[in-house]
């Protein structure tokens, strides 16, 4: 609960109440904790604070919970015992300005990227490629850069891929070698991932995340939440989108340095999936950009049931903690158990690897960062109750808040410009086209010359002398008996013939 006259953020109560300074938030945080204890409770507290504070804020809803932010809460007897246990005496219910977005557009403002702004690293990972499939897909983003084609949607980057696959020679010195076994390997790749729902997330108009950054008329930071029950189902999907917003927010925004608060509060829900089975390469980037994002004055807040489902050199930048309570069942289990414990500062009053696994729902154990950036001594706390409805809203008034969004319509219809695939269509087109008037010419030569010779032929011919011969027919033996048999009747016959009435022949 942010207190505006000190300027801090009321997020838990132990022996003393747990404050969190805004300045210190850009130094990131970590929810961790078993499913059921709390985490959610936890994100839904920081993140109405940090609205009620003027900064916008980004969370991803998995579980569909979140929806409830747009409705205010409804007492229960555990947030009543809350409230009265914690001196919570000017506590309200609330609702919150609350925009739905969702990748598949069904529950949300439709949320798209190009395949050019996802770049072929991300979209590498995406598609699960090894890494000669990876090289390959980096040529024929290299070669589409340098071409000038864009690259919008899977239909741009399949026609791409099959163009390179097709000019494989041409490009070799230049780029690479490129097999038609890799290029084939990259076009199943495209289809696994359309089928998946990437033919809905690529495309135009693509999200502009400047539109996180408002705020409601009161001055409260809009809330921004991301649909991802459906999302989720594919969680490399989900857990590329995740890294490319980062990476977005942090290339669009100015560098800002220490701030009294964050400019935007983002929160990642199942951190795990960011990193697992991430390449080497990839994960350096992202360390990176966990690192210097601070400076552009952006809060992120890693939800995830174990701390060591980070990498350290994640694990290291984060300040902020807040532990719900695990469970030590298995050998692997009590030694995540053990490093969660190591993470804190040592409260002598309670041993901290005990006390995670006695925590109850809605405690954890915190440590923040005091106004100096020092971690305090963890404590062991009951997280403040939240003002907003804490189950999920019906969809026909989450319909309702899309429809009344200032970004109604701005994302809705879905774009198709001229872009690589139309280009190298037209540029299919344009070579065959040359290819049949090719054929055409080489047809009408070759008729030609057949012609010519031809004609030489019979002009060769025509000079060559040759013999007189007798215009007289010549008469065969048979010929010459039948004339003369023929001649002596004539003569018998034409000494007797009459003619009757009628003309009719008599003999």
């Amino acid at each position: 609960m942010y207190l505006p006259d000190s300027h801090k953020i009321w997020l838990a109560t132990g022996e003393t109440p747990i404050y969190l300074e805004p300045a210190m938030a850009n130094r990131h945080g970590l929810i961790a904790g078993a499913t059921g204890t709390g985490k959610t409770v936890t994100l839904k507290v920081l993140a109405e604070s940090f609205s009620d504070m003027g900064v916008p804020v980004f969370m991803a809803d998995i579980k569909g919970d979140l929806t409830g932010m747009c409705r205010p809460g409804v007492e229960t007897k555990h947030i009543r015992r809350s409230i009265d246990s914690m001196g919570l005496n000017d506590f309200t219910y609330t609702d919150y300005p609350v925009r739905f977005f969702d990748v598949y557009g069904k529950k949300g403002h439709p949320v798209r990227t190009t395949i050019s702004q996802m770049g072929p690293e991300l979209l590498a990972r995406l598609l699960d490629l090894n890494e000669t499939q990876s090289g390959v897909l980096r040529i024929v983003f290299r070669v589409a850069d340098d071409n000038g084609l864009l690259l919008l949607d899977l239909k741009d980057l399949r026609a791409m891929v099959q163009y390179v696959g097709d000019n494989a020679k041409e490009y070799k010195l230049t780029y690479g070698n490129i097999s038609p076994q890799t290029v084939g390997a990259i076009q199943r790749a495209l289809l696994k991932l359309e089928d998946e729902g990437g033919e809905q997330f690529f495309g135009e108009p693509d999200l502009d995340l400047s539109d996180w950054v408002d705020w409601a008329q009161d001055g409260r930071g809009v809330m921004n939440i991301l649909e991802c029950q459906e999302l989720f189902l594919h969680p490399l999907l989900y857990a590329t989108f995740m890294l490319w917003m980062l990476t977005e927010l942090y290339e669009m925004l100015p560098e800002a340095g220490d701030l009294d608060k964050p400019k935007l509060a983002f929160f990642f829900d199942e951190a795990h999936l960011l990193f697992k089975d991430a390449p080497k390469a990839l994960l350096q980037q992202v360390e990176q950009v966990v690192r210097l994002i601070r400076s552009k004055g952006v809060s992120v807040w890693f939800i995830s049931q174990q701390p060591t489902d980070l990498p350290d050199a994640v694990l290291s930048q984060i300040g902020n903690r807040v532990q719900h309570g695990l469970r030590a069942y298995t050998p692997n289990d009590q030694k995540n158990l053990r490093a969660a414990a190591r993470s804190f500062r040592v409260n002598p009053n309670f041993d901290t690897e005990e006390a995670l696994q006695a925590l109850g729902t809605g405690e954890a154990l915190v440590s923040l960062l005091d106004e100096k950036g020092i971690p305090s001594i963890v404590q062991k706390a009951g997280i403040l109750p939240p003002r907003s409805a804490m189950d999920m809203t019906d969809d026909q008034l989450c319909r309702r808040a899309i429809f009344e969004s200032p970004l109604y319509g701005k994302y809705e219809e879905e774009q198709d410009r001229n872009s690589a695939y139309e280009q190298l269509e037209e540029l299919r087109a344009d070579q065959q086209a040359q290819a049949e008037a090719e054929a055409s010419r080489l047809e009408w030569e070759k008729e030609q010359a057949r012609r010519e010779k031809e004609w030489e032929r019979k002009l060769a011919q025509s000079k060559k002398p040759t013999a007189r011969k007798s215009t007289k027919k010549k008469t065969s033996a048979l010929e010459k008996a039948v004339n003369s048999a023929a001649n002596t009747v004539g003569r018998e016959v034409g000494k007797a013939i009459v003619r009757g009435l009628f003309g009719n022949a008599k003999w």
